[in-house]
């Protein structure tokens, strides 16, 4: 039997290790504040002969003696492209979290917790993927980086008293959409040597006398400096460490070539492979993780190992229908490869964490069989807590809240992604609405700050913002920077920070600015460039012809009725946000701006036959987006927006709102006194339950990607919707629960405030009434609103209703 423990106690160790509550300890020190002024004493170092650009992996190693254990022993560390940190062969950071050069970030660990009396091993693995990197990592060249809070770490201050090895067991394996027929950009997959591996580097015997002395190319210096002279300006981190949390979930599903038995998924029993063989294991973890799949093997020299990765398996036209479904079905995914070197108990894990549910082990034996010892995981994520509960009458809504849960914590590391497959990069449009999920389901804030900053940070030079970021690729989706704008009225709501929103004020202005100058001589928006993406519905399908999707008509040519609406609706917020803060005439010139275009809009737009805007002046196509749009900027009064909610939803021909535009549908039914409908137009999420699905996908079938954090909306409107609770002003001061239980019978819910927490527990009574209990945090006032009828709320709150 091989536990845990033995590994923890005896195994050599390869990378990530053992690692249950990274969370628990980084990021908890304080910084001296003279490091964010001054150059650092500690020096930039890499390998001295190794392609500084190229990919590499490069292991450091520091030696200190200390007579006793200090009670804090405070570093700063950072790399390019990424490192983890070892203190006496235990893992205590990774990093940098991602933004770009001019934000370069390090990490601040208190290592006390990890020293010990006598010889200590500080070390490090860093690895620069090189033309192989992740769209989502920023790079100047390889790098490592460490300095001591004080004089009383300045031992290890990152320099020439180091040692570094380059580790020439890895190769990259180039994942990229020409190699996988698809768009995937988040870095290769690793091939590794294992006769090539410095195993045991990180034990304090390991003999490091051939490592060499690392080249120093320049000190630290924090952004702000003066005259810098670098590409990394060195700022904090703002967010807390990944979580990596073991997990032991793989089932299997399927093996050819070799009688299995699941031991080794407990690390309680070897699995045999006998010389001479080739065999395959398909390990199912019955839902979509992230996480670093970690293999224990023995013997098997000159064998092959190939790990595959999949969000689904399957059919010969690569379709992947019910995700459960497995026979006549194949993986099809990005991998990695491992060479056995024959000796015992070697550890195998990735650098970088995989996306899968199904996992695939092809194993080709020579000459010596091959042991597997264990085979288990750790997931990692953003560390967010679902302080959030919503419970109904209705059971299948408690599988779409855990599912959308899953989905969003899927989609949340370092960055929000929007999908953790594909890209795992940080889109505006997902962005906007993972950030409403975090704020109700966990309360955490950090995140959402972090992005809406990184968003600002991308703006160029004609005001708009990058649609993701941090990436080394740019691109503007110019619809997305409408979505920043409303992003930082989102958090002005929810969160009062005024000093962190009027920071974004000037980026704001410069959004909008873009879109006043494309105003054509009709009062819309003319033709636009970049890329006017709005949703994945079939009509507006990707072209491989143009190289171009998801727009819909007139965004490109000009006069696109949805574009010029969700101006209005944007510039809206940005005057309810200037005026806010004293900039009343911009303001002013805002929403006369918005009330000019509203009747170029009607004029041109509105189809008096067909009751309903068209997409453009020439009325041949028609949209539920337009009309969505058109509600959401109040172009009609209110029975008339409640008239053409119903016709669009009931009209079969017009082109649909697919999930991720469904948000604003919601936002639009809410928004005229229909909530109630709400649950009724959840038809999707049942669907993709249906098709097995563990997380919620970013289209109809067929789809890409099966986890889009964009489409765990229905976390938030249970909450926001369902029992209606919405700040009823900035910051929020004050709280509006006006709950639209539609066909349910009851619903119990709970939700985090920066004040406390938010409880809400109804029944219906009778025909229209409602009854229950309103739980309000101290120093939260508020409202209870059910068919017109207004109970003023203060703590603990009876609700009885006709």
């Amino acid at each position: 039997m091989v536990s845990i423990k033995s590994i923890i106690n005896g195994l050599v160790l390869f990378g990530l290790f053992f690692i249950v509550s990274i969370s628990a300890f980084a990021q908890t020190a304080s910084i001296n504040p003279a490091l964010l002024q001054e150059r650092w004493q500690a020096w930039w170092i890499s390998h001295p002969t190794a392609d500084p650009v190229d990919f590499g992996v490069y292991h450091y190693r520091k030696t200190i003696t200390l007579e006793q254990v200090p009670s804090s022993f405070i570093v700063h560390v950072s790399a390019d492209n990424r490192y983890r940190l070892y203190v006496n062969r235990q893992s205590v950071s990774t990093g940098p979290s991602r933004w770009d050069l001019p934000h370069w970030r390090f990490e601040t660990v208190d290592l006390a917790p990890f020293l010990k009396k006598g010889e200590n091993i500080i070390a490090a693995v860093v690895w620069n993927f090189g033309e192989h990197k992740p769209w989502a990592q920023f790079s100047w060249r390889s790098g490592f980086i460490l300095q001591g809070d004080s004089e009383q770490e300045s031992a290890v201050n990152s320099g020439d008293t180091w040692k570094v090895l380059k580790n020439d067991a890895y190769s990259p394996i180039p994942i990229n959409p020409a190699t996988m027929g698809n768009f995937v950009v988040v870095g290769p997959g690793e091939e590794i040597d294992g006769a090539r591996y410095p195993w045991g580097w990180l034990k304090p015997e390991y003999d490091d006398r051939d490592w060499q002395k690392p080249a120093r190319l320049e000190p630290g210096k924090p952004r702000g400096f003066r005259d810098a002279g670098t590409q990394w300006l060195l700022t904090p981190r703002q967010i807390p460490a990944m979580e990596e949390t073991l997990q032991r979930t793989a089932v299997i599903r399927r093996s050819e070539g070799v009688q299995v038995h699941d031991g080794f998924l407990s690390g309680k029993k070897a699995l045999e492979i006998p010389a001479n063989t080739s065999a395959t294991i398909l390990l199912d973890n019955r839902v979509l993780t992230t996480a670093y799949p970690e293999l224990l093997i023995s013997g098997g020299k000159g064998a092959t190992i190939k790990l595959t990765y999949a969000e689904a398996l399957v059919d010969q036209k690569r379709e992947k229908g019910n995700r459960n479904d497995i026979d006549g079905r194949s993986i099809w995914g990005y991998y990695d490869i491992i060479h056995p070197d024959g000796g015992a108990n070697r550890f195998y894990v990735t650098l970088w964490f995989r996306t899968f549910r199904y996992l695939q082990l092809d194993i080709k034996t020579a000459d010596a069989p091959l042991a597997i010892n264990d085979f288990y995981s750790f997931y990692t994520g953003y560390p967010f807590e679902e302080k959030a509960i919503f419970e109904s009458s209705e059971p299948a809504l408690k599988a779409i809240w855990e599912t959308g849960w899953r989905t969003a914590r899927l989609c949340a590391n370092e960055t929000y992604f929007d999908c953790p497959y594909y890209e795992q990069l940080q889109y505006v449009g997902d962005t906007r609405i993972q950030a409403l999920i975090s704020l109700y389901v966990s309360g955490d804030d950090r995140l959402m700050r972090q992005a809406i900053e990184l968003f600002n940070d991308s703006r160029t030079p004609d005001g708009l913002t990058a649609s993701r970021y941090p990436t080394n690729v740019p691109q503007v989706i110019p619809t997305y920077s409408l979505f920043w704008v409303n992003m930082v009225h989102d958090y002005w709501m929810h969160r009062q920070d005024d000093a962190f929103v009027r920071s974004f004020l000037v980026g704001i202005q410069g959004v909008i600015d873009w879109y006043e100058q494309h105003i054509d001589a009709k009062g819309l928006l003319g033709p636009m460039p970049w890329w006017n993406f709005v949703d994945w519905p079939d009509e507006w399908a990707w072209s491989t012809v143009t190289n171009i999707g998801g727009v819909p008509a007139g965004a490109s040519d000009g006069n696109s009725t949805i574009i010029s609406l969700q101006f209005v609706e944007t510039v809206m917020r940005a005057a309810e946000l200037l005026d806010a803060f004293g900039y009343t005439q911009t303001a002013a010139h805002y929403r006369d701006l918005a009330d000019s275009m509203k009747s170029a809009v009607q004029n041109d737009c509105w189809d008096v036959a067909a009751m309903m805007y068209a997409d453009t002046p020439q009325k041949t196509v028609f949209s539920q987006h337009a009309n969505v749009n058109a509600v959401l900027a109040d172009m009609l009064p209110q029975a008339e927006a409640q008239a053409l909610l119903k016709r669009i939803m009931s009209d079969k021909s017009l082109i649909p709102c697919t999930m991720y535009y469904q948000y604003y549908l919601f936002r639009a039914l809410q928004k005229v006194g229909m909530a109630d409908s709400y649950l009724e137009q959840i038809k999707s999420w049942h669907d993709m339950l249906a098709m097995g699905l563990t997380t919620f996908a970013e289209r109809p079938e067929p789809t890409r990607s099966d986890c889009h954090a964009w489409s765990a909306s229905p976390n938030y409107d249970f909450l926001a919707t369902v029992c209606g609770i919405q700040p009823a002003e900035p910051g929020f001061k004050s709280v509006a629960i006006r709950p639209a239980l539609g066909k349910l019978t009851w619903v119990k819910a709970s939700m985090p405030h920066p004040l406390g927490e938010i409880k809400v527990e109804l029944k219906r009574k009778g025909v229209s009434g409602i009854e229950g209990q309103i739980t309000l945090p101290p120093g939260l006032n508020g409202t209870f609103i059910w068919n017109d009828q207004e109970i003023n709320l203060t703590a603990a709150q009876t609700i009885n209703l006709p």
